[in-house]
């Protein structure tokens, strides 16, 4: 790799969760958070992400993106897994086409817009309402929404729409769309409120077989798309499940080619070993989906070009361009990969808890007990380990009070509230300079008006740095590793009530915690209910009672982690401790928890480390056809009530059955884990057993395979009712039709004054729409371009802007302004408000 390609790497911070860059002049260029999830059609993508499990990089190719902007992403996308070490897993994906993987990064929805960055466009300006535009949502559990023309010829019977009005958004819910729809499309109008508007706009909510119960929306919906002269088109089908779905479902053929020459490779059974070692591999999956896989001593040449010759595999098969394509390294393959085939030996693999990792050329990290010291000696060890240091800086925490940040006493630093939400940030030293990680603590139970706080004081000390720190949003349960080694160990997370100074929170008579972690650098103590069966064989608990608090060992849990859960009983409790084995509880014990009952102890767990990763799909009709649709990077959220989910941890199969969920859907179910048994690549057993469980009554084997279960999940989650009345309560509705009045009144006004009469109105304007006038006094153009929706008057723009406001306004000087095209001026006026 050149020093020129590993100059440009450089500005890129190791960090978990989401890096998202669009392809701009050739270059990789940062996309701000606030702006993920939204993809311009004209341009490439490419996604980072990095997790406690893996790290992939996707690239992203938009339908209208050029043939240069797609070589440039490819490139970057090889160079970036190299200067990584080659441990990511690399994946192509195609606009409309992308994986449930991909998909699953964006819970709220992917939005497909209009143009690219390269023309001009910007992803997103957070609080800018001066916006007009119409959203075609599809999907019930990975949603995308396209821009469409605004009017009620985009419209159809079978989807839901929402107008994006700026200070207002519009959902309109055609006759035929479903329940689960209508919830996926409420979540991403409720996204781009928060995460776009800071919280400033009103929801309103149409159905369209009923649109005679919300006249005051239906006739702003008219005023905005004109009146709607016929019959609407027919539902859109949605689309028939694309073949790697199908393929990930009964994956039964597959056929190994030499990369060399795309001769046929007789073994069917690969693994790791000298002769593979050497050279590079297509994995032809049916022709529904490609996998490459680059053997460790094969040389750079072929390595760099794997996914380029992989794409030329595709053209030369004929297979549709939106083939999918995954790249691996040996010693960095997926879980999915593995699966292909019947045996897989890890190289050096090794049984219990014990393991360690080897250097190569392409590093390979096996579960270690971490020595943060190498961190400084070899940086891709870093990348791999997701820790910028040791963990070893200052540290600063604030939680949100009455909307205000309030500074929490160091005596307390690491314990944190479900009801409460934090700011912690995070200075250390690199190359005697210091830089900074702002992460946003969001506790599960905290109110919406705490959350949105603690994204609005989070820019005001990113502010106060200039902008230096590397924010990381971070929600209760998912905690990063690095957030984790922040506090030595001592990390504890209580499950409701708040560390707020006076409020007194309600105590149990027994607190239960589990503790996972095997080191300083990974370890925390989680709050669940205190009962047995939140008891787990394969780790440490603590039981803290009014006089007394026993230490549980697991027979699974090793010394390590037994050593990690006295640091953390030393800051739960001063109390008297007493270590309680399992198997040989004292009667006290049972009765703290409520007596005894069945928990997760499968000895499996203490043997072999397994090699699967558990698989959630969804089961379900609701679109007129029985599909199973593999959900990515699944938590508890993903479980629908009105579907039957089917669960896979190679050893089981567990049949989630939602107390909406129809008949239909549970006998296809039942037939289809048979068939998905059957037909696996892996020989699976056909006699693995399928366990049905039920929603509400799920079982510790069941939940165990989850993170931070929320045993009240049921009973305190909107419904799709619930959420719309919420939403679309009579003061929202009055709201949005005196805000869009107000914009047509104002703009038959401006049609007929001049810039003296604005100025007399500018006032009566800012008590109507809660403006603060005094800044703008002097500059009634520049005030009304910040409406909500500011009248159109190119003609007072041109004659009374000032040229320090005309290049206010529209981000270039006069003369400059003159030069550019004519298309282009018009879409700068048309930002500005002022067309």
């Amino acid at each position: 790799m050149t020093e020129k390609v590993l100059d440009e790497f450089k500005g890129i911070c190791y960090k978990p969760g989401l890096q998202i860059w669009t392809i701009n002049n050739m270059k990789m260029v940062p996309v701000p958070e606030v702006a993920f999830g939204n993809f311009f059609e004209g341009d490439c993508y490419i996604v980072l992400c990095d997790t406690s499990q893996s790290m992939n990089i996707h690239y992203w190719i938009g339908t209208h993106s050029s043939q240069d902007e797609q070589g440039a992403a490819a490139i970057y996308v090889t160079q970036l897994d190299e200067y990584l070490g080659g441990s990511p897993v690399q994946h192509r994906e195609v606009q409309g086409y992308e994986s449930p993987k991909f998909k699953g990064y964006f819970k709220s929805g992917l939005i497909y817009k209009k143009g690219g960055v390269a023309s001009g466009f910007k992803h997103v300006d957070t609080n800018v309402y001066n916006i007009l535009r119409l959203l075609h949502v599809k999907g019930s559990k990975n949603v995308t929404a396209r821009e469409v023309e605004v009017s009620w010829k985009s419209f159809n019977t079978g989807d839901v729409f929402l107008l994006d009005m700026g200070k207002a958004i519009v959902q309109w819910n055609s006759p035929q769309s479903n329940r689960k729809e209508k919830l996926k499309a409420c979540m991403l109008a409720q996204d781009i409120r928060d995460r776009e508007r800071g919280g400033r706009v009103q929801i309103g909510v149409v159905e369209g077989d009923c649109e005679e119960a919300t006249p005051e929306l239906m006739k702003v919906m008219n005023s905005v798309l004109g009146q709607r002269t016929g019959p609407l088109r027919e539902a859109v089908p949605d689309d028939i499940p694309d073949q790697y779905q199908t393929a990930n479902i009964k994956l039964y053929h597959k056929i190994l080619f030499y990369l060399k020459s795309l001769s046929l490779f007789l073994s069917l059974s690969l693994s790791p070993s000298l002769t593979l070692s050497q050279d590079c591999y297509i994995v032809d999956v049916g022709g529904v989906s490609v996998s490459v896989w680059k053997g460790k001593r094969a040389t750079n040449e072929e390595r760099r070009a794997a996914l380029e010759r992989a794409v030329g595999f595709i053209k030369a098969k004929n297979y549709p361009p939106t083939t999918p394509v995954e790249v691996m390294s040996d010693g960095a393959e997926s879980a999915m990969f593995k699966q292909l085939f019947k045996s897989w030996n890890e190289p050096g693999q090794t049984r219990g808890l014990g393991s360690t990792y080897t250097r190569g050329r392409i590093a390979k990290v096996d579960r270690v007990k971490f020595d943060v010291m190498e961190l400084h000696a070899e940086p891709k060890l870093a990348a791999q380990q997701r820790m910028v240091d040791d963990a070893s800086g200052e540290v600063q925490i604030w939680r949100i009070e009455n909307l205000e940040l309030q500074e929490v006493p160091r005596s307390t630093y690491g314990q944190f509230y479900g009801g409460d939400c934090y700011l912690v940030l995070y200075t250390y030293q690199k190359a005697t300079k210091p830089q900074y990680i702002l992460y946003m603590w969001l506790g599960r139970h905290a109110t919406q008006d705490e959350i949105t706080a603690c994204a609005y004081q989070a820019v005001n000390v990113d502010n106060r740095y200039n902008g230096a720190p590397v924010q990381v949003r971070v929600t209760m349960g998912k905690e990063p590793r690095h957030f984790l080694a922040i506090f030595k160990g001592r990390l504890i997370i209580y499950e409701g009530g708040t560390g707020k100074p006076g409020v007194v929170s309600p105590d149990s008579a027994a607190r239960l915690f589990q503790v996972r972690g095997t080191n300083e650098a990974n370890t925390k103590a989680t709050e669940v209910p205190a009962r047995a069966s939140s008891l787990n064989s394969n780790d440490v608990f603590l039981l803290k009672t009014g006089d007394l608090t026993y230490m549980w060992y697991g027979k699974g849990c090793s010394g390590d982690e037994r050593e990690m859960g006295k640091t953390v009983a030393d800051v739960l409790s001063k109390q008297e401790k007493q270590i309680v084995m399992e198997g040989q509880e004292p009667p006290h014990f049972w009765v703290a928890l409520g007596g005894k009952a069945p928990y997760a102890n499968d000895k499996r767990l203490e043997k072999e480390t397994a090699l699967h990763s558990p698989r959630l799909f969804e089961c379900s009709n609701q679109t007129g056809q029985f599909r199973m649709t593999e959900v990515a990077h699944f938590t508890q959220d993903d479980l629908d009530e009105d579907d039957v989910m089917l669960l896979d941890t190679w050893e089981e199969l567990f049949l989630w059955i939602g107390n909406s969920a129809n008949q239909y859907e549970i006998q296809e179910t039942y037939s289809s884990a048979a068939e998905y048994l059957k037909t696996h690549p892996a020989g699976r057993d056909a006699d693995t057993p399928i366990i049905t469980v039920k929603q509400g009554v799920e079982p510790p084997t069941f939940t165990g395979w989850f993170d931070a279960w929320d045993p009240h999940k049921w009973s305190v989650s909107l419904s799709y009712e619930e959420m719309k009345n919420k939403l679309g309560d009579s003061a929202s509705v009055s709201q949005i039709t005196v805000v869009w009045e107000l914009y047509l009144h104002l703009q038959h006004l401006a049609d007929a004054l001049d810039y003296s009469d604005l100025q007399y109105l500018q006032i009566t304007i800012c008590c109507l729409c809660g403006v603060k006038s005094t800044p703008f006094l002097m500059q009634p153009l520049m005030f009304l371009s910040l409406l909500p929706y500011p009248p159109r008057m190119p003609s007072l723009a041109q004659e009374y802007l000032s040229d320090a406001d005309f290049e206010s306004l529209l981000g270039c000087s006069r003369k400059d302004f003159q030069r550019l095209p004519k298309w282009r001026q018009s879409d700068l006026k048309k930002k500005a408000g002022l067309f």
